[in-house]
């Protein structure tokens, strides 16, 4: 799965698709350029899910703008929702602490600041999510199809999509290190945005092709067992 997804950004007319994803990248501070790019990554994901190997080109900009303000707004939600949740029970846990007071108030507020320390696994659990919802999408099509519960279950606790969810964790790391090592020359500055794009490309392949493998082996089954009981039909 590393070596498909870091070789997947260079396939068939790359530098063409490189060059326009850093100068976009380098103008994502406008806000729509940043849009586009996520559009591409989520045409990404659904070309991968589609069985295609080779990288989408930057063409039906419309498309990929609408597709980046959608992939932006389901980002948004799996974001918002258990931050705000998250919050609130710390801030009525810690009022509840402060206004008991005593031995059992302090025993609350250090329950409260449990609660708060325990804010990494949630971002952890949001960083999960978010790369499967964005594939449903994409292979549905629906902005609905993001928060299916019973499309995204299967994926969600599949060793092929944990597997494809720590990989770019390795790859982030390597871009970082790229990154500040680029960083240090006003030349390889200009490089950064190049960098970051082709990293991102790679991430978004290994998450298709997690929940496509996943997928494919449902489907499959589903296939096998209709199969199992026709041949019974014929039997009896």
């Amino acid at each position: 799965m590393l070596e498909d997804g870091l070789s997947y950004p260079v396939r068939g007319d790359w530098i063409g698709r490189i060059i326009i994803g850093g100068v976009l990248g380098f103008l994502s501070v406008l806000l729509l350029p940043a849009f586009v790019i996520v559009g591409y990554l989520v045409r990404v994901l659904e070309r991968t899910v589609g069985g295609d190997d080779v990288p989408p080109e930057f063409d039906e900009w419309g498309d990929l703008l609408m597709k980046g303000i959608i992939g932006s707004v389901i980002t948004l939600a799996y974001v918002i929702v258990p931050v705000v949740a998250y919050t609130l029970l710390v801030t009525v846990v810690f009022g509840a602490g402060a206004g008991i007071g005593g031995d059992a108030g302090a025993l609350i507020g250090v329950v409260g600041l449990l609660l708060a320390l325990a804010f990494i696994p949630v971002l952890f659990l949001i960083y999960y999510a978010v790369p499967a919802g964005l594939t449903a999408y994409a292979a549905r099509g629906e902005m609905s199809a993001a928060f299916d519960i019973d499309l995204l279950k299967p994926t969600l606790f599949s060793t092929e999509y944990l597997v494809a969810v720590l990989m770019p964790i390795v790859v982030a790391m390597v871009i970082w290190i790229v990154t500040a090592v680029l960083s240090v020359t006003v030349i390889g500055l200009l490089l950064v945005p190049f960098v970051q794009f082709y990293g991102q490309v790679a991430v978004f392949r290994m998450f298709g092709s997690a929940f496509a493998s996943v997928n494919d082996r449902i489907e499959t089954g589903s296939v096998g067992d209709a199969g199992a009981v026709g041949d019974d039909d014929l039997a009896y």
